[in-house]
């Protein structure tokens, strides 16, 4: 049964103070806390911004989070502590909804699950900061380019590994649309089609982004920063490349790559 926090009562975040912390939860120092609240106003512009701009599916998912986040989330601590009653509560929704949302941010990666809840407590998240700001780089334009170079300069993303220069040095780069026409012929179309009715979410966070070529045999996708293709690489390539085997004639080979 999961711990209710009484409307009105002290924020005490479900949990006691002196409980020992999960190994996977992050040790931040009081700078890096500091760091991460001061910029928690951009956090919230750019998950508005990328819901805003996507579906109605996207829009509640990042009205959802946001409300939760500010109701809820403790900067300090880079936690967020609360039973799924108490956000039924708060988005007017019930339960078997919470646990669908949840899970959806969970999958997009903007939500990591630091701890199980057990009996007389709630489970524990983190925002994970690098995944969120990655995932919505392709709204920052649209809340200013103020915005957007601030972003650019404080965003800290993972060295990367690949090069990109086993792709060669000439590419026919076909950028995916957003969804394929009516008779549109063109197999990455078809792809992306299918991918977007079947996980929207995902598809909006993850596979918007990219754009591919094809070379005997072997397709080669493209991602903006090596950071999210890492993401596509261990999360989605599979699913990828299921779907791109049925739609791409005699496919053997899917890579994912980052900027060059």
């Amino acid at each position: 049964m999961e711990m209710m926090t009484q409307p009105g009562a002290p924020r005490s975040n479900g949990y006691r103070t002196r409980a020992t912390k999960s190994a996977h939860t992050p040790r931040l120092n009081a700078e890096g806390s500091a760091a991460i609240a001061a910029q928690k106003y951009d956090i919230l512009s750019a998950i508005g911004a990328f819901g805003l701009a996507g579906d109605r599916g996207i829009q509640r998912l990042a009205l959802r989070l946001i409300t939760l986040i500010t109701a809820r989330y403790n900067w300090l601590r880079n936690e967020l502590a609360v039973g799924q009653r108490e956000i039924a509560r708060l988005w007017s929704v019930d339960e078997r909804t919470v646990k669908r949302e949840m899970a959806k941010l969970r999958e997009l990666g903007w939500l990591r699950l630091q701890k199980q809840g057990a009996r007389g407590t709630v489970s524990r998240y983190s925002l994970d900061i690098a995944v969120l700001l990655d995932t919505t780089r392709s709204a920052w334009q649209l809340v200013g380019p103020d915005f957007t170079d601030r972003l650019t300069r404080t965003q800290a993303v993972p060295a990367g590994t690949s090069s990109g220069a086993e792709a060669g040095q000439h590419r026919n780069v076909i950028p995916f649309p957003e969804k394929a026409e009516d008779g549109d012929d063109l197999p990455w179309a078809r792809v992306c089609a299918r991918f977007r009715e079947s996980a929207p979410v995902l598809y909006e966070a993850w596979i918007r982004q990219l754009v591919v070529e094809e070379h005997e045999g072997c397709l080669t996708v493209m991602a903006p920063s090596e950071f999210h293709a890492s993401y596509v690489r261990t999360h989605i390539r599979e699913q990828i490349f299921a779907l791109c085997r049925a739609e791409f004639v005699c496919l053997n080979e899917l890579r994912v790559l980052g900027p060059l």
